[in-house]
């Protein structure tokens, strides 16, 4: 699986940005998905992560009510909506896939074999 993330920016604190994760290669909609973040001189974190059925959604604490995950299976693709975005928002935020993830790992970034380039979310006035 190829992933690539796009839709990233500057933005004030208070806005939106929605993310886009395009995936090729097979069976896409067989894998469930994961965004993650990393700011400068910080581990890479866990943001939000779906299945593969769209049915079932997790957040970090820190975005819960503020940003929304979703995938179209149709059309490839994962985004994360971000709303009332704050400075410390700010990261390179990635775009992951993984297969099997048993209850209490999806949100373990060592889950995920797959990863995309990153796309850099700054928020800033």
């Amino acid at each position: 699986v190829q992933l690539v993330e796009s839709g990233g920016g500057l933005v004030q604190p208070g806005g939106s940005l929605r993310l886009s994760c395009a995936a090729s290669g097979r069976a896409y909609s067989n894998y469930n998905m994961g965004w993650f973040r990393q700011a400068p001189g910080k581990e890479r974190e866990f943001v939000a992560a779906i299945r593969w059925t769209g049915g079932t959604t997790y957040y970090a604490d820190s975005v819960k009510g503020r940003f929304t995950i979703s995938r179209d299976n149709a059309k490839n693709s994962v985004y994360l909506q971000m709303n009332s975005l704050k400075p410390e928002d700010t990261a390179i935020y990635y775009c992951a896939a993984t297969g099997y993830a048993p209850l209490g790992t999806i949100t373990n970034k060592d889950r995920y074999p797959y990863w995309g380039q990153g796309t850099q979310v700054t928020v800033s006035s």
